[in-house]
């Protein structure tokens, strides 16, 4: 997965914007104004801080050497993935979990408004 595609797939979700408030070479994306990704796009390797369940992130962790505990973050909650050594379906799908995750924490009206119950 190149950097474009995945911020491209980012983007994608209802609701999403990029910011940087962390400098310009850190890009954030937020759903409804929380963060579910962030990466910087132009390093080598590529990775991406993507929230996931804690039993998820301990077992991931397990499974796959290029998942990490989050990078700067809550340990518990965010992982580091390094996006080349990955699969592309299953870099797809811990960003659409990472999404939901954040939506389902969301208050229920902004839920409703997304068309995510």
């Amino acid at each position: 997965m190149t950097p474009e595609r995945l911020r491209v797939l980012c983007l994608g979700f209802n609701d999403v914007t990029e910011e940087f408030p962390f400098g310009p070479e850190t890009s954030v994306f937020k759903v409804a104004g929380k963060m579910f990704a962030l990466s910087a796009l132009e390093a080598r390797p590529l990775t991406v801080n993507l929230k996931c369940e804690p039993e998820n992130a301990v077992r991931l962790r397990a499974e796959h050497p290029a998942i990490v505990p989050g990078w700067h973050m809550n340990k518990r909650h965010w992982n580091t993935v390094t996006v080349g050594e990955l699969p592309d379906r299953l870099v797809r799908e811990l960003i659409e979990d990472s999404y939901d995750l954040v939506v389902a924490g969301l208050p229920k009206a902004t839920r409703l408004r997304l068309d995510r119950p």
